[in-house]
């Protein structure tokens, strides 16, 4: 109330300054006078208004402000719904970012790192705004569109198998110039290249960028030799 006072006071000084330095510009008729007199009270008093509205819409926002919970209870409560506390809320944040982490670690499996998705969905704190987008969507997207292959793969020989197709074979190197690879890889159990025998199992390593393009130039550089 006594903002508002000292407004309305400096309010009606500056319309009586106002009025004054008009009439000082030039001489006014007593009827002008009254009538710039008139005039300015009655902009006092619409100023007057305007500013006792304000002021009543800050006491009521003051008011509101005093009624609402405090943030940090209303985070404790939040909390409470699924059954965590704040340390709960930290060690799984934590455990949000130990994972995405582990996106550019080779040695792990996108089965690995799906089934410990899952895991951090099937934690109810995974509900709360904070994380839930992150867990449910944003994660998911991210592993199933991560490219991963992994360093080695076992394949068993069956009857009727060669280094060459084997190699040749779509899921593996869909090139049968890189069957020297599965032949280095297994040289502990192959003697000859030209022959292996069913029921072996070889590993079968993946290519670096480096090894695919070396395959690729030789396989497209490759003349079968002229039919006699």
């Amino acid at each position: 109330m006594k903002f508002t006072k000292t407004l309305i006071s400096l309010l009606t000084l500056f319309l009586l300054f106002s009025a004054s330095a008009i009439a000082q510009e030039r001489e006014m008729t007593e009827e002008e006078w009254q009538n710039e007199i008139n005039r300015l009270t009655q902009k006092k008093s619409e100023l007057t208004q305007e500013l006792q509205a304000l002021q009543k819409e800050v006491n009521d926002l003051k008011a509101k402000n005093a009624g609402l919970q405090a943030y940090d209870d209303c985070i404790d409560e939040l909390y409470a719904m699924v059954g965590a506390s704040r340390a709960d809320v930290d060690n799984f944040r934590k455990k949000i970012r130990d994972f995405d982490s582990k996106f550019s670690n080779q040695d792990i499996s996108n089965e690995d790192l799906q089934a410990e998705l899952d895991a951090l969905k099937d934690n109810k704190i995974s509900a709360l705004p904070e994380f839930f987008d992150k867990v449910h969507n944003q994660l998911q997207n991210k592993l199933n569109n991560r490219d991963w292959k992994p360093k080695e793969i076992m394949y068993t020989v069956v009857k009727g198998d060669h280094l060459w197709g084997i190699s040749k074979k779509k899921d593996h190197y869909d090139n049968p110039f890189a069957w020297p690879m599965i032949y280095n890889a297994n040289k502990d159990k192959i003697n000859d290249p030209d022959l292996i025998y069913p029921k072996q199992i070889f590993k079968i390593p993946n290519l670096t960028e480096e090894e695919m393009a070396k395959y690729d130039k030789i396989r497209r550089n490759y003349k079968p030799a002229p039919l006699q």
